[in-house]
């Protein structure tokens, strides 16, 4: 039932135990080390590949570099930010946002800009409104102030929508006047001094 363990049987499991210990070493698929050299480590050959590092010479040169790098990564530098907001408040046509691009809207700005108008003192009532908010005495003179700025901004918009729609028939037949009649009328409102694009006219110019 039990069997005697055999004199060289202690030997026998000396030898398995080290061959389990000691695998063999296999080469890695892909790779030939060279003859008589150790293989490289990872680290090494990454060593090798970097290539040193080069200050740039001036102030234009390490911007030149940035900019290269910013549009390699997918990214915009900040210098390319400020160039394109100095673009369009100039009103180059490359740099405007979609809602401001088209010789109609640039009709439109023309028109609004060569005009003296109220409505683009319209932020001035607006404080005005405010501080009769707070005086109690002052709610009929505020119910009046409200309606005079309501009216004075109806009636100037819908002049000035008609004029663009006008000439824009006029000079520019075929092309689409949608939207270009409240896009002069809300560019209006606005100090002629923080309009964006600028104005490229001077007040009482002939459009």
């Amino acid at each position: 039932m039990f069997r005697r363990r055999t004199p060289d049987a202690p030997d026998l499991l000396d030898q398995v135990d080290q061959e389990q210990e000691e695998p063999e070493a296999q080469p890695r698929r892909g790779y030939t080390a060279p003859k008589d050299k150790p293989t490289p480590k990872r680290s090494d050959a990454e060593a090798n590949r970097r290539q040193p590092y080069k200050a740039p010479a001036d102030r234009k040169e390490a911007a030149r570099q940035q900019r290269s790098q910013g549009r390699s990564q997918g990214g915009v530098s900040r210098e390319d930010r400020q160039e394109k907001m100095a673009a369009m408040r100039r009103g180059e046509e490359w740099a405007l946002p979609p809602k401001d691009r088209g010789p109609v809207r640039k009709l439109a700005r023309d028109v609004v800009d060569s005009r003296r108008s109220v409505s683009e003192y319209y932020m001035y009532s607006i404080i005005l409104i405010i501080g009769l908010i707070f005086v109690p005495a002052a709610r009929v003179a505020l119910d009046s102030v409200l309606v005079v700025v309501i009216m004075i901004l109806v009636i100037e918009g819908w002049m000035v929508s008609n004029k663009v729609k006008k000439l824009a028939a006029e000079r520019y037949p075929g092309k689409s006047t949608r939207g270009a009649g409240l896009y002069a009328a809300m560019r209006g409102t606005q100090l002629r001094k923080l309009r964006v694009p600028q104005p490229a006219v001077n007040r009482g110019d002939e459009i």
